[in-house]
């Protein structure tokens, strides 16, 4: 059920579904190089770095059944990378993932868009906020220059001061009094 290379990680993934489509959110904040396939199988496969280090994230899901790769979309945002997934005949899954047994850890169902099969009417679609969504189909993640509009982030212009500083201190010095207290303090 999953792909793991030496020294790679997986992310977490998040889903919902409908009855016509599967939610995908692969929670990976400051992800480069984001790389996504979906094949008509349902075979999904992610892989990108992100970190410091540029640590290897990795994931390789086979769905519960077949998918409609064409009509299928992706969003590869700051913090995530969201995945409308169309299902090839409509209907609910038991489950995410083929074959027995409890998903890996990683996998967590996705409270925020669940709709229980008696609820949905077939008009629960998200307000997905006008998000920029690029199709499936033909994709290359990462080697179309998809993924560099990541450096946009109205986040980055933001002035965020570390725990302890004081905002009027210059360079980020502490205080010398509130050093030595915070190093005093026993850890318990």
């Amino acid at each position: 059920m999953k792909l793991s290379v030496a020294g790679s990680r997986h992310p977490e993934v998040k889903w919902a579904e409908r009855v016509d489509k599967v939610y995908i959110t692969v929670q990976l904040p400051d992800s480069k190089n984001a790389k996504v396939d979906l094949t008509p199988d349902g075979i999904f496969t992610f892989s990108a770095s992100a970190g410091a280090k540029d640590q290897l994230y990795e994931s390789k899901l086979e769905l519960f059944d077949k998918v409609n790769v064409e009509e299928s979309k992706i969003n590869i945002g700051v913090r995530s990378i969201f995945c409308v997934v169309q299902k090839a005949e409509n209907g609910w899954w038991k489950k995410l993932l083929r074959g027995e047994g409890k998903p890996p850890h990683y996998v967590k169902v996705d409270w925020d868009k669940w709709v229980d099969e008696d609820d949905d009417n077939g008009l629960g679609d998200l307000d997905l906020g006008g998000m920029d969504f690029s199709k499936f189909g033909g994709m290359g993640m990462g080697d179309d220059g998809m993924g560099e509009d990541f450096d946009d982030s109205d986040d980055e212009e933001q002035e965020v001061s570390k725990p302890g500083e004081e905002e009027g201190s210059k360079d980020g010095e502490l205080d010398g009094s509130s050093k030595e207290k915070h190093e005093a303090s026993p850890s318990t």
